[in-house]
């Protein structure tokens, strides 16, 4: 029981502290364009690095055997 006098307290002021992070980040338009966001990850990726150059397009095949080795 005395455990729940000390969690309780922690626990809502955790709680708040979301809150009151969460209520901050809508103020400050972190939410405003998600859209926009996810296309400018993806363009700066591409625009600061040269394309790689095309992947083979032969499968890649197994070594044989050598039965020469038995």
């Amino acid at each position: 029981m005395d455990a729940l006098v000390v969690l309780i307290p922690i626990s809502l002021a955790l709680g708040l502290l979301g809150l009151v992070g969460f209520v901050w980040t809508l103020r400050h338009s972190q939410y405003g364009d998600p859209k926009g966001d996810a296309a400018r990850i993806l363009s700066r990726n591409f625009d600061d690095h040269p394309m790689a150059p095309p992947l083979p397009t032969t499968p890649l095949q197994a070594p044989m055997p050598n039965d020469s080795a038995r």
